[in-house]
């Protein structure tokens, strides 16, 4: 258990959609896995993240790629170390991590847009798009669904 209370079980579960395949580096999907679990409210203040070495080992990663995750999140002040005792989240950040979240989406959805409107999509088609990936059970790293994917094929008429 955390000091929040959270059982590490479930907190390690939150890992897994990492995924080694993405374009996203592996270090920076656990800092954001982290940021996204805190402001979602899945992470409280005082919730213990997983050792580095069980987290590597569950996802099959160098330990050093974990321990750049967790230096980083401390930088950043979302969490912080106790020596001998673990990694914990800041109080404060829940704030910090809803806008450093939000930012970063709303700023990745507008080039995605604008890229399928450079590509000639219409606005519904887009709007299709982004409610049926809403809808998707899908985590943020996981392979593209195939029922987003049969989207991209034209349309008989």
């Amino acid at each position: 258990m955390g000091i929040g209370g959270k059982n590490l079980w479930g907190v390690t579960e939150m890992f897994e959609n990492v995924n080694i395949r993405s374009s996203v580096p592996v270090y920076l999907q656990i800092e954001n896995v982290v940021q996204f679990a805190v402001a979602s409210g899945k992470l409280k203040p005082g919730d213990q993240l997983p050792s580095m070495l069980e987290l590597s080992e569950k996802l099959g990663l160098n330990p050093n790629t974990v321990a750049k995750s967790y230096r980083d999140l401390e930088v950043m002040g979302v969490v912080y170390t106790r020596r001998g005792m673990g990694v914990y989240i800041n109080k404060g950040v829940e704030a910090k991590c809803k806008e450093t979240c939000r930012k970063r989406t709303i700023a990745r959805l507008h080039e995605v847009v604008s890229e399928a409107k450079a590509a000639g999509m219409a606005a519904r088609e887009i709007k299709e798009v982004c409610e049926e990936s809403f809808s998707s059970t899908a985590g943020p790293y996981a392979p593209t669904p195939d029922s987003l994917l049969a989207l991209a094929r034209p349309k008989k008429r």
